[in-house]
């Protein structure tokens, strides 16, 4: 575990992932909202039943990536702001610095987050 000044670096760089993946969204929806986006995509009458339904699970699967991401993102910094950053929420160790240099979202060492992908579903 880290204190909040030891943090500072991957907080910086949590800010800036974060921002840039809220840019990112913004950037695919054309500046539109979500729902904006979604109805002017799917009223077109020219694609077919099949090419919608493909487009529209591809669109929902990017945007939980992007929820996804962006709640790892969210939670790191409430954990720099609670003084637990760095450590696994599963097991209470210090999570490796390279790790965090490489993703400093991640919120796992790394044998807990194989055990935790193991358990997951597919």
């Amino acid at each position: 575990m880290m204190n909040k000044e030891q943090a500072s670096p991957y907080q910086q760089q949590l800010m800036t992932m974060h921002a840039s993946l809220l840019a990112q969204i913004a950037a695919q929806r054309g500046g539109a909202s979500r729902v904006e986006a979604a109805a002017e995509h799917f009223s077109r009458r020219e694609d077919s039943s099949a090419q919608v339904a493909t487009e529209r699970e591809l669109e929902f699967a990017i945007d939980d990536r992007e929820a996804e991401e962006l709640a790892m993102i969210d939670s790191a910094l409430a954990r720099i702001e609670a003084g637990i950053y760095g450590e696994c929420i599963d097991c209470g160790t210090d999570i490796a610095p390279a790790r965090l240099q490489a993703s400093p979202e991640v919120p796992r060492c790394i044998p807990c987050q194989e055990k935790f992908e193991h358990r997951r579903p597919a």
